[in-house]
């Protein structure tokens, strides 16, 4: 193949539609860039879509996640050093946020085809301490959230949905977010909806839904979390929210996002079915392109009863012969944009945490130490999954294993 990208084809991409230019600067128009109208809109139809009755727009995935965890311990008193159980491969702020949290992480093993949290390992970490599960929908696709819940029912556990990576997919007919007490989300660079910081924390329930929403809101009184909410009928309504709106009942953070993510977020989620569409194909492209070096590869497995929406495209060498760094070195070099794929125990700060315990967990250590992803967004082209197919074969060729 003749033709070369002239940049690099990333694991992610954004793509700024003249609607989100014309919603941006409506946002610059109004002079008015915290909680507004945009991010009202945008939450209902997150909430509206994953069908649940709350969402709260936050900075990120982490803070969801991070207010998720501090909210259920606040409300049900858990104390310092209660456990809670979260897949031994996953992004770090899984485990970071139950750690700021002063709980402890218990870690599951995960499933070999999946990748997420294995539902047959689970009961035998659940101790008298045990508070929590954090289940984690990885790369797009749902963990098996019915073995899950039916643990979590039997034990008394509450259930955080790590969902950030996995927005729109459904499991049994249900979407992911659904099933926790809360769910999380984010729409960081290379997710599926891109607002460059923003993440969001859903709940069915109204008490953790206010508990959430003062907590990303510095931990202020309920009464008043956004400026429109002084804007009552009667003067007794008024004077409560004015006596109370500059109280704190919890140590909260200040972790609000702006209406300009807002207004972002609002124009790509008209489309988000197309988004999701073109995810698949491209994932189903390479799929057909790469299923000749299956013998050298896993290639990614959709489980079955569950949507996979490909946030990125998961691979796994296994072959022993073929080295993971020196073929993602190989596509580095070539402008083909690669990540390791969730390495979680071997972090060197969770080593000076945990010891070397990954040994422990070897579905987990075998995925960390073997698995890598590439990017399939739907920035993507024909010509450039058509190289990056091509630069596969060419290092196999190279490598004289083809």
């Amino acid at each position: 193949m003749s033709w070369r990208p002239t940049k690099q084809i990333g694991v992610g991409d954004v793509q700024i539609s003249p609607l989100a230019r014309k919603y941006v600067n409506l946002v610059l128009d109004s002079k008015r860039i915290t909680y507004g109208k945009f991010i009202a809109r945008f939450e209902r139809e997150i909430a509206r879509l994953h069908q649940v009755k709350y969402a709260i727009f936050c900075n990120s995935g982490t803070s969801a996640l991070q207010v998720s965890l501090h909210a259920l311990k606040k409300l049900h008193g858990w104390q310092d050093g209660d456990e809670v159980i979260v897949p031994a491969l996953t992004f770090v702020a899984t485990v970071n946020i139950v750690l700021q949290n002063h709980l402890k992480p218990i870690f599951v093993d995960v499933e070999p085809d999946y990748f997420m949290l294995d539902p047959q390992r689970i009961a035998a970490k659940i101790t008298r301490k045990t508070r929590a599960l954090i289940p984690v929908h990885i790369g797009g696709q749902p963990a098996d959230m019915a073995p899950i819940m039916k643990l979590a029912k039997k034990h008394d556990l509450k259930i955080i949905e790590d969902a950030c990576e996995t927005m729109f997919a459904k499991y049994r007919g249900a979407p992911v977010g659904s099933f926790g007490d809360y769910a999380c989300f984010s729409t960081y660079a290379a997710h599926t909806l891109v607002t460059g910081v923003g993440g969001f924390i859903c709940t069915n329930s109204s008490t953790l839904a206010v508990k959430a929403k003062s907590l990303v809101n510095h931990g202020r009184d309920g009464i008043y979390l956004a400026i429109d909410d002084d804007r009552v009928a009667s003067q007794q309504q008024l004077f409560q929210i004015v006596d109370r709106r500059f109280k704190f009942t919890d140590i909260g953070y200040s972790y609000r996002a702006t209406e300009f993510e807002g207004a972002l977020g609002l124009a790509q989620i008209r489309n988000w079915q197309k988004i999701v569409t073109a995810r698949q194909q491209n994932a189903a492209y390479l799929t057909a392109g790469l299923r000749d070096l299956s013998q050298y590869l896993e290639l990614p497995k959709v489980r079955p009863g569950a949507d996979h929406i490909f946030m990125f495209y998961p691979l796994v060498v296994k072959n022993r012969e073929v080295r993971r760094q020196q073929l993602t070195f190989f596509l580095e070099k070539n402008l083909i944009e690669t990540r390791y794929l969730l390495p979680l125990l071997s972090q060197p700060i969770y080593r000076e945490l945990f010891g070397d315990i990954e040994g422990k967990y070897p579905v987990a250590q075998n995925i960390g130490t073997h698995g890598f992803y590439i990017g399939c967004h739907p920035g993507l082209s024909k010509r450039e999954l058509d190289y990056v197919v091509f630069k596969f074969h060419e290092y196999f060729r190279q490598q004289k294993l083809e």
